[in-house]
């Protein structure tokens, strides 16, 4: 590694532009080049735009660097403080590796390597706004934001981690209030934690230090959340579904050779040029990973080189560098530049003298001597790095002892501290630690060796010997209920094989067969989480989380985080773009799916945080599910009773009606979501038992002989319906269930719903004639009725008000905090018509606290939109404990948030974000 400035600025490779251009050629006029690029004076064929100033580039010429195509006025390039990609690896000040998902189109974005507009398939960070090319992705530098402490450089400050680009056009900047964001190109910069906005010129002067923005109260703060997760992928990490990733998806591995004939059919139509494939060393000879330059057919040796250096985003001096010919039979040593010392003047002719190899591979010239960097481990040490000069008789020892006392730690034994290598992976970052008598250069020379890319993004760290802690912390469910802690440990003992020296049962779920692992040996619980998969107990699969350990007593006192819950699955796609956004605009690892092991992962996670809010995103069933978990674990919760508020996914919608958080999501601002959360009224809601006995009553049964069944016990949140409304859901139940592709909008849903109810239009059922009702110990008589529904809350059947408006005496003004249920009756489809369209509503009947239904056939039954038929006999509705805390959206308009408002707007859209 070449010698460079002593200390960086800033958090991420944007926040340091203060490395300048090594060994380039001074730009013209002998001004030298902006941090690392290399400007040269080009004719423009096509409409331009700066990427510094972001206006048009009037004229003919105009300034392009030859390796990340960063293109500029005259009057700008000076100025420009955006480094170059080939050192943006070199700027990272915490490597932290990125989360892949599938390549995807997405729409007026760029590239973050190569600053290209992403016309083809291509990867995002699923954690980050990271955009790049299938064929740029290995040279992205691993500067992710950092969500958790994982033993390496854990700190408590965090500084703004700024990302270049891919902003909206409307987009403005907190310094100059001008617009930084553009359309056209890759330019302003944003902070991924706060969402702060500057132009590359204005992010310099804005105070380091972040404070996570208008959302820091809701966002889990990084610096109390602790993740040992060497042996896992970042989706493990983050519990991203595993049908994300793409099938042919091998580490880094991108098929270089697809890229490759692209660029083929694009650059080979010029006959003055020749096209060339260039390895950058043994491992991508072994992968078929190559990169392609043109060059002329009558170029030098040292120009071919060049080339080849900028292909693979390297800036050293071309003349450390030679190309051997490669044979797909064998590697030969024969160096274009050199041939193995010939004659002098063999440098000065051109590479094609006779016959053109199919392929060549860069390789770097031995040097007796070379400059490194070793960063230290811990933060605070005033200096990013130290420089030194290593030869030939350097050992690893050698080095350590060097560099102590440049650190200021001389004073201190050798033994205390090692040396290690770390590779900063796109996809994950690599730490190995070198042996004491290892020689530096030899370690060098093989890094090389393997790939002169790979070695542009390793780096050496000093770190303090220290007894380092492994606590994996995994959730298993889909385990047999109700077992104790040794019979759930005697399952996965003969499912799993699991070696209880260093697994152990930290935590039991009994109701919801559920149990928590802690394993201290990464290779362990790698191997359980991989066998969890192919693992069935009773014909069940288990399922298996990797679970972060919350450090609630770093919590600050006044922050409340959001604990988010979304079902992919609501709403068409919608599910799965919310939990993009939600990830990029809170801390990963508060934002749970709920196909991968449902909410309890999510409150175990948030068990011993003191004080803590849910955000439901998904239809009423989905919320009843959370509200149904959140009762069973209460008691196991330090914040027993988390307020809710609710993203209706669902067709339906009527609880976050009531709630005032519309009819259904359609597309808005993520961002304005989560502010409205934040300052949404906390209310009160009524939650009902229902007990469901499917044994006929007959006499005697009360004393009697043989134990029935034990009851079927679900819980109420909105309405439960008998007769003729769960007959219509029990319809759309099975049509969705036969073609369920087809029911991804909410129109085609209530388009089906209306075919049900117009095929039962002429049914009659004598419903009163089946059914007898008490309440409150009282028996009612029934009018003549096709339907019986109960209702805690004043919307149903996605928004009407089936008990209506109107004042009466015999009964009290139905609120969702009353403990009282209202019974409305419907005469049929007709009524039912009339009742959605306003025109009339249903027939009181009682209100009460307790009921008791005896049904006397099997009759259709739904509750919260969930139907079945149900056998005869006897039906307990009655209060299920204390009442939900629940988030009503205030109806106060939000107020201004200027700039920070602002630049959220379109950049963290849902719609933006598709692919």
């Amino acid at each position: 590694m070449a010698d460079g400035t002593r200390s960086l600025r800033g958090s991420s490779p944007a926040s340091s532009p203060v490395l300048g251009g090594r060994g380039r050629a001074a730009a013209a006029g002998g001004t030298s080049s902006p941090p690392g690029h290399g400007f040269r004076r080009v004719t423009l064929t096509k409409p331009t735009f700066c990427h510094y100033c972001t206006d048009f580039i009037w004229g003919l010429a105009g300034y392009q660097c030859e390796v990340c195509n960063f293109m500029s006025h005259e009057k700008c390039f000076k100025h420009v403080k955006i480094p170059c990609s080939c050192i943006a690896p070199s700027l990272v000040r915490v490597p932290v590796a990125h989360c892949f998902g599938p390549p995807g189109h997405y729409k007026r974005k760029f590239c973050t390597v190569c600053r290209k507009s992403l016309e083809s398939p291509a990867f995002r960070c699923e954690v980050c706004e990271l955009h790049v090319h299938t064929d740029c992705i290995l040279f992205a530098c691993s500067d992710c934001r950092q969500c958790h402490q994982d033993g390496h450089q854990d700190h408590d400050t965090y500084h703004h981690h700024w990302r270049e680009g891919n902003l909206s056009s409307s987009a403005r900047c907190e310094v100059c209030k001008k617009t930084c964001g553009s359309s056209e190109v890759l330019s302003g910069m944003r902070c991924e934690w706060c969402g702060i906005l500057a132009h590359a010129a204005c992010y310099i002067i804005v105070t380091p230090e972040c404070t996570f923005g208008r959302l820091r109260n809701m966002i889990l703060p990084p610096s109390c959340v602790q993740l040992f997760s060497r042996n896992f992928s970042k989706l493990h990490c983050f519990r991203i579904s595993e049908n994300l990733q793409t099938e042919s998806d091998e580490d880094d591995d991108v098929d270089g050779s697809t890229q490759g004939s692209a660029k083929d059919v694009q650059i080979s139509t010029d006959s003055s040029k020749q096209t060339l494939k260039i390895f950058d060393g043994n491992d991508a000879v072994k992968r078929n990973q190559f990169r392609l330059i043109s060059v002329p057919r009558i170029a030098k040796n040292e120009e071919v080189v060049e080339a080849a250096l900028r292909a693979y985003y390297i800036i050293d001096d071309q003349q450390e560098y030679e190309l051997q010919t490669f044979m797909p039979q064998a590697l030969l040593s024969d160096d274009v530049i050199n041939r193995n010392d010939a004659a002098e003047d063999s440098n000065l002719g051109s590479v094609f003298r006779e016959s053109v190899p199919e392929a060549w591979i860069i390789r770097a010239k031995p040097k007796d001597e070379e400059v490194i960097r070793i960063y230290p481990a811990w933060l605070k040490v005033g200096m990013a790095y130290v420089s030194l000069r290593v030869n030939k008789d350097s050992t690893t020892q050698t080095v350590i002892k060097e560099v102590l006392p440049l650190l200021g730690r001389q004073t201190e034994c050798l033994q205390n501290f090692k040396l290690v290598e770390v590779l900063m992976g796109s996809k994950q970052v690599q730490r190995m630690v070198l042996d004491d008598q290892e020689l530096i250069l030899n370690r060098l020379k093989d890094i090389r060796k393997t790939s002169i890319r790979q070695m542009n993004q390793t780096r050496f760290y000093i770190v303090e010997n220290s007894k380092s802690i492994v606590r994996v912390n995994l959730f298993v469910g889909g385990l047999p209920p109700q077992l104790s802690p040794e019979e759930y440990t005697n399952i996965l003992k003969d499912e799993l094989a699991i070696k209880t020296n260093v697994v152990s049962v930290s935590h039991v779920y009994q109701a919801q067969g559920a149990v928590v692992l802690e394993i201290s040996c990464f290779s362990e619980a790698e191997r359980i989480y991989m066998l969890v998969k192919d693992t069935s107990v009773n014909d069940k699969p288990l399922n298996a989380v990797v679970i972060p350990e919350v450090m609630a007593s770093k919590i600050p006192q006044n922050c409340c985080p959001l604990l988010v819950f979304v079902n992919p699955k609501s709403g068409g796609l919608k599910g799965r773009d919310l939990l993009y956004s939600f990830r990029k605009l809170l801390n990963p690892h508060q934002v749970f799916e709920l196909t991968n092991g449902g909410p309890l992962p999510g409150f175990h996670t948030f068990s011993k945080v003191p004080s803590f809010r849910v955000l439901v995103c998904g239809g009423d069933g989905t919320v009843g599910w959370v509200l149904g978990a959140l009762e069973e674990i209460r008691h196991k919760l330090v914040c027993s009773e988390p307020s809710v508020a609710i993203l209706p996914l669902g067709t339906g919608n009527d609880l976050g009606r009531v709630l005032r958080w519309g009819a259904g999501y359609s597309g808005e601002d993520p961002y304005s979501i989560l502010v409205s959360v934040d300052e949404a009224d906390d209310v009160l809601m009524d939650r009902w038992t229902i007990l469901l006995d499917a044994e006929e009553p007959a006499e005697g049964t009360e004393n009697g002989v043989a134990e029935p069944e034990p009851p079927k016990i679900v819980q109420m949140n909105n309405y439960c319906g008998l007769g003729i409304d769960a007959e219509l859901s029990l319809d759309f139940h099975h049509a969705r269930e036969e073609e369920p592709g087809k029911f991804n909008s909410r129109f085609h849903n209530k388009g089906v719903y209306v075919k049900v109810g117009l095929q039962k239009i002429s049914h009659t059922r004598n419903l009163h004639k089946d059914i007898k009702l008490q309440v409150d110990q009282h028996e009612v008589e029934l009018p003549s009725i096709e339907g019986l529904i109960f209702i805690n809350i004043p919307s149903w059947g996605s928004g009407a008000d089936l008990w209506g408006s109107e004042s009466d005496n015999r009964f009290e003004k139905p609120r969702i905090d009353d403990g009282l249920l209202e019974v409305v009756g419907v005469t049929g489809v007709v009524h039912m018509g009339q009742v959605q369209g306003g025109f009339r509503s249903g027939i009181r009947i009682a209100q009460g606290s307790y009921f008791r239904v005896t049904l006397l056939k099997p009759i259709p039954v739904q509750v919260d939109g969930e139907p079945w038929i149900q056998a005869p006999g006897q039906i307990i509705i009655s209060a299920a404990g204390p009442k939900v805390h629940m988030l009503k959206k205030s109806k106060q308009k939000q107020k201004k948030t200027g700039s920070l408002r602002e630049m959220r707007v379109d950049s963290m859209s849902v719609s933006e974000g598709g692919r």
